[in-house]
C-alpha cells in the first residue's frame, strides 16, 4: 500500500479536526502543527512520519514573566534555602531564554517538545489568590509558545493553585479548554498533602473526564527546603507518590486515570519484586503497571531496560528532562544526547521503540495527527 504523501496527510487531519462539535483553539494549533512539519514529508522522499518525528514528554519551561511574579511575591514568605533555589531556577537560561533553546532544539530538529513546569510549587511560597494569578500568567505563556511554535512544541502541561482546589479546577478548566494544554502537573505531595487525599478527587474525576494526562513532578515535603533533596530524595518522593496512589482508592475509582512520571517510574521497577510480595494488597503491584513514565534517566541503557521489564513498551515514554543537563554537560543540549543513546541501545523490537518515541504519546495526548 503507498504510503500517504504530505498533502493527504494535511487532508485527513483537517478531515478529523473538522469533524470536531467546535473548532476550537486547540483544533487550530493542531493544524499550524501539521502545516509547520509538512515539508518534511515531501522533502525527505514521504518517509513515514514516525521515522521522522519523536516527541519528548518531559521537558521544562519557567515562563519568566510567572517566575519573576512568584521570586518578588516569595520575599516576603518562605524559607532563605527555598528563595536562593527558586533565584538560581531563574538564572538558568536554558531553561527561560527561548533563543539559546531552540539553539539547543536545533541539534535535534526531529525532536517536538512538551512543557512542563518543574520546582518549586507556586503554592510553597504564596496563598490562594496570588497563586491562582501566577499559575495563569504561567499557563498563557506557556499556551503562546505552543501556538506561536507549532514545528517545535507540541502542547503543555498547565500548573495549579493547589493550595485551593476551587481555584485550581477552575484553572484547569481554563488551561485545557480555552488555552488547549495537553494536561496538568500535579507534584508529588501538596505542602505535605498525600495525593490520596480525598480533596482531590475532583481533580481527578475532572481529568477522567477530559482524557488527559497528569504529569507528576516530585518535590520536597513541606519541612525541607525546595531543592534540598534533588538526587536521591526527589526519586524517594516520586516513588512513595505512586506508591500511594497505587494502594489506595484513587485507581480503583478512576482506573482510566492518566499520570506521568519521571525518570521511568524512579525506584519502583527496581524494587517491584519486594513490593509484590510485602505490599498490604495485591492490587498495588497491578497499579503501579498503570502509571506512564518518561526514558528521562540521564543515558543509562540497563537501567531502561528494568523500566521496561516493568512497565512494557506501551507505559513508556520518551523524555529527557530538557534542558536540565545543560549546565553540567559542556555545549550540550542537556540529557538529550545521552537518552537518544541509550533507548537507542534497549534490545527491544524497533516497532517498540517507536511507540516509545512517538505513537505513546500521540495517544496518550489525543493528539489528531
Amino acid at each position: 500500500m503507498r504510503e500517504p504523501d504530505g498533502a493527504v496527510w494535511m487532508t485527513i487531519a483537517l478531515r478529523n479536526e473538522l469533524e470536531w462539535p467546535a473548532f476550537s483553539r486547540r483544533s487550530l494549533r493542531t493544524v499550524g502543527r501539521i502545516w509547520a512539519v509538512l515539508p518534511r514529508y515531501t522533502a525527505r522522499g514521504r518517509q513515514r512520519r514516525r521515522d521522522l518525528m519523536k516527541i519528548d514528554i518531559y521537558t521544562h519551561w519557567w515562563p519568566r514573566k510567572a517566575a519573576q511574579a512568584l521570586l518578588d511575591k516569595a520575599k516576603s514568605g518562605g524559607d532563605e534555602a527555598t528563595l536562593k533555589y527558586l533565584q538560581r531556577r531563574e538564572s538558568r537560561s536554558a531553561v527561560n531564554d527561548l533563543d539559546l533553546r531552540f539553539r539547543f532544539m536545533d541539534r535535534h530538529p526531529d525532536v517536538l517538545h512538551v512543557l512542563t513546569i518543574s520546582n518549586p510549587p507556586v503554592e510553597r511560597f504564596v496563598g490562594p489568590r496570588d497563586a491562582a494569578q501566577i499559575s495563569a500568567m504561567a499557563n498563557d505563556e506557556l499556551a503562546e509558545l505552543v501556538v506561536n511554535h507549532p514545528d517545535r512544541f507540541v502542547g503543555a502541561a498547565a500548573i495549579l493553585p493547589m493550595n485551593d482546589l476551587e481555584l485550581a479546577l477552575k484553572e484547569c478548566d481554563r488551561a485545557i479548554r480555552d488555552l488547549g494544554l495537553q494536561g496538568v502537573r500535579l507534584y508529588s505531595n501538596i505542602l505535605g498533602e498525600a495525593l490520596d487525599s480525598p480533596r482531590l478527587k475532583p481533580l481527578y474525576a475532572k481529568m477522567v473526564e477530559y482524557d488527559l494526562p497528569i504529569w507528576l513532578h516530585p518535590t520536597e515535603p513541606a519541612t525541607m527546603s525546595v531543592g534540598q533533596e534533588t538526587l536521591l530524595g526527589w526519586e524517594y518522593e516520586t516513588s512513595k507518590a505512586m506508591m500511594t496512589l497505587a494502594s489506595s482508592w484513587v485507581f480503583e475509582e478512576f482506573p482510566t486515570l492518566k499520570v506521568i512520571t519521571h525518570h521511568l517510574g524512579s525506584m519502583i521497577p527496581f524494587f517491584e519484586q519486594r513490593i509484590r510480595w510485602l505490599a498490604p494488597s495485591r492490587r498495588t503491584h497491578a497499579n503501579l503497571r498503570r502509571f506512564y513514565n518518561d526514558t528521562a534517566l540521564y543515558g543509562s541503557t540497563p537501567a531502561l531496560m528494568c523500566g521496561y521489564a516493568f512497565f512494557g513498551a506501551d507505559h513508556i515514554l520518551f523524555g529527557t528532562d530538557m534542558p536540565l543537563g545543560s549546565m553540567y554537560i559542556k555545549n550540550s543540549a542537556g540529557f538529550m544526547e545521552w537518552t537518544l543513546r541509550a533507548v537507542e541501545g534497549m534490545d527491544i523490537p524497533q516497532s517498540e521503540k517507536e511507540k516509545i518515541y512517538l505513537e505513546n504519546a500521540v495517544q496518550l495526548l489525543n493528539l489528531a495527527v
